[in-house]
């Protein structure tokens, strides 16, 4: 019973005992004298259960049909299971024709456990996970963005390598977040400790593909492929709490570290990288555990193994007919070599190295190539062999445009001048394409 039939029958009860009127209990209910008469008949009838309301549990006349809710679910379940409430709605709204409210929807959703809200989300509990029996089983490697030397210098990352089985500091490295400084921080840890298992890691851009459905590529990225190659896997934890080693670790070294850096007086990257090992020492002298066994799981690192090799940008690129292949918007020309002519339009192998020089290999050789001027301009007197001299033009055409145009945006001319020199330099720039194209299908 609800709180007012439950002050009803507490009434009724007093005037069954003759404590007090019915005109008495209309005025303290608000009732008329007539509804109070009608109450007191149904209490005498049925007891307590007459002054419940005839209503309770029955359907609402408003209720929208069983076919709806069915039809709306099943789109949910088959589409939107991942997708919240106001988002669902309006997908069911546009795609499907389905009208209903943004609350109704949330509210058939959160019974069919497809919707949690914010606060059940935080009830939900990470389990605890054993450690790794190991150590080099299990490698958690994170980034931690923080104010490391405070105002005395710029905020940066500190890449963290942790093992699982012991919460050892294995490699601590101040550097942004970017491939090439996860080859180096992972080569030093290489060459240190030898290869783990496998790396483990949150969905950052370096280590995970987080296209759902990527139209290109293999589906690693730069820093799996190099991994891959040195047989050695990567795990992309799905919540910050599953790696919670380094998570914590990250946490710890936000405090002490910053403290030790301050008393030390170091500001900038180079000293802090210089004083780490000192640190991770002192770190792992207090805070590390031994492991459950006694063995350890790295591996050494094979002959063929060649770390600079694998820690490079590597990336397919087809070789045009006139030997030149493109990357990075650079056009770099190979030397007419046996290899080379070999490689014409098949797939070379570009591999960039973190000072920026570029290789180019075909069936493991290396193409001596050269870059085009990078500010694809031709100089007057310039060496440029027969073989490019089509391409060379063209870029000299197209430089001998941009400066016409621009010798006719700063002169002064009337309107009738004007268009008078931009329609004789389009006929000029028209019959010099066309002449040009004419020699080329005659030598053809």
């Amino acid at each position: 019973m609800s709180t007012k039939e439950l002050t009803r029958l507490a009434s009724m009860r007093r005037i069954a005992e003759r404590r007090t009127t019915q005109r008495e209990v209309a005025a303290q209910l608000g009732l008329s004298v007539r509804q109070v008469e009608r109450l007191y008949a149904l209490y005498k009838a049925a007891g307590a259960s007459g002054l419940v309301s005839k209503r309770r549990g029955a359907v609402s006349n408003r209720r929208l049909p069983a076919e709806l809710r069915a039809a709306a679910m099943a789109h949910v379940r088959a589409t939107y299971a991942d997708f919240g409430p106001t988002l669902a709605h309006e997908k069911l709204s546009e795609r499907h024709g389905l009208e209903l409210s943004i609350e109704t929807l949330r509210k058939w959703m959160r019974e069919d456990g497809l919707w949690h809200s914010r606060r059940e989300r935080r009830k939900q509990v990470q389990q605890p996970r054993r450690r790794r029996a190991c150590v080099g089983e299990l490698v958690q490697i994170d980034g931690s963005d923080h104010e490391w030397f405070e105002q005395r210098g710029p905020r940066c990352t500190l890449l963290v390598y942790v093992d699982d089985a012991t919460s050892l500091l294995q490699e601590l490295r101040f550097a942004p977040e970017s491939t090439f400084d996860y080859f180096e921080s992972t080569r030093r840890y290489l060459e240190r400790h030898g290869k783990p298992v496998a790396f483990y890691s949150d969905k950052l851009s370096v280590f995970r593909v987080n296209a759902k459905d990527p139209e290109t590529g293999d589906g690693y990225t730069q820093f799996g492929r190099a991994l891959s190659e040195l047989n050695i896997d990567i795990i992309c934890a799905n919540t910050p709490a599953a790696k919670g080693r380094v998570e914590r670790a990250n946490q710890t070294l936000q405090d002490r570290l910053v403290k030790e850096l301050r008393l030390r007086g170091i500001s900038d990257v180079e000293a802090g990288n210089a004083f780490l090992p000192e640190f991770s020492a002192d770190y792992n002298q207090r805070f590390a555990r031994e492991p459950q066994s006694t063995h350890d799981a790295h591996r050494p690192l094979l002959a063929h193994e060649r770390l600079d090799e694998t820690f490079t940008l590597q990336e397919a690129r087809k070789v045009s007919a006139n030997l030149t292949v493109h990357y990075k918007r650079v056009l770099y020309l190979l030397d007419p070599s046996e290899q080379a002519h070999q490689a014409g339009g098949k797939h070379v192998q570009v591999r960039e190295h973190q000072d920026g020089t570029v290789r180019i290999f075909f069936d493991g050789v290396q193409l001596t190539a050269r870059p085009f001027p990078k500010d694809n301009r031709v100089r007057q007197a310039d060496i440029v062999s027969h073989k490019l001299l089509d391409d060379t033009l063209k870029v000299i055409q197209r430089e001998q445009q941009a400066r016409d145009q621009r010798t006719l945006e700063q002169r002064r001319l009337t309107q009738r001048e004007r268009t008078q020199l931009q329609s004789a330099m389009s006929d000029a720039w028209g019959e010099t394409t066309e002449a040009v194209t004419q020699s080329q299908r005659h030598c053809s």
